[in-house]
């Protein structure tokens, strides 16, 4: 009787809920809750999810595994807050010694995200002028591609230039493309054909709906959120290792 008391214990296990993954409304809505009722400041959370993007890269693409004699890396970034993310991230790049350069074809005119870019600056990554339309030569010269450019807050249905040429461009490229958050190119609710095809997500705060269709490498970097706010939303956030600040999922 006892063995069969124990028997049944064991197949009680108890239940893991899944991941939630985030609407565009829901993710908005953690991230005005963040900054208002919180007091995170914008600065602040840009420069969690910056860091713990390099970190990811880290992870995915240790210096001893690249092919290319030098740590190179092209980071593309966009005039909102994913761009601002992209380089915060470089500026990390260059402290865990990669070779981080930029291309920001648009730089925004909020202080926040000049702030951003004169650290950078003054960490000496360079800025690139200008995109190659050669692909190989991008190929040639950098070990992967950060894109940061889109992300959520881009309105997919009216791709502008200089960015409806950048994505044509990075979707002939070969070298891995790691994207932060939302591909560029895709919808926050749904993955599309359109899109860049990247071999690693960093999904930021918790992966949103589109990454739910994701294959390749996900991580989900920082580590940061209240409890009562992953209770709120039900995120059921896994358990993170130690005391790292992402994990793969």
């Amino acid at each position: 009787m006892d063995k069969m008391n124990h028997s049944s214990a064991e197949a009680e296990v108890e239940t893991i809920e899944p991941l939630r993954y985030l609407s565009k409304g829901e993710a908005a809505a953690i991230e005005t809750e963040l900054l208002k009722d919180y007091r995170f400041g914008q600065q602040q959370l840009i420069e969690i999810w910056g860091q713990a993007c390099a970190l990811a890269i880290t992870k995915a693409y240790p210096l001893s595994s690249l092919s290319k004699k030098q740590p190179t890396v092209l980071v593309i970034c966009g005039p909102d807050q994913n761009g601002s993310i992209g380089l915060v991230c470089a500026r990390h790049l260059r402290i865990f010694e990669y070779e981080p350069t930029i291309y920001h074809p648009k730089r925004s005119s909020q202080s926040l995200h000049q702030d951003f870019t004169v650290q950078c600056e003054k960490m000496d990554i360079p800025f690139l002028s200008y995109l190659p339309t050669e692909v190989q030569l991008i190929n040639d010269a950098y070990n992967l591609v950060i894109d940061a450019m889109l992300g959520p807050e881009a309105d997919i249905s009216n791709i502008k230039e200089p960015y409806s040429g950048i994505l044509g461009t990075l979707k002939q490229v070969k070298i891995p493309i790691a994207s932060v958050d939302v591909p560029s190119g895709w919808d926050e609710e749904e993955a599309t054909q359109d899109g860049i095809h990247p071999e690693v997500l960093i999904s930021l705060t918790a992966p949103k709906k589109c990454a739910a269709c994701f294959s390749g490498k996900h991580y989900l970097a920082g580590r940061f959120l209240p409890y009562d706010i992953q209770k709120k939303y039900e995120l059921n956030l896994p358990d993170f290792p130690g005391t790292d600040t992402l994990i793969e999922l």
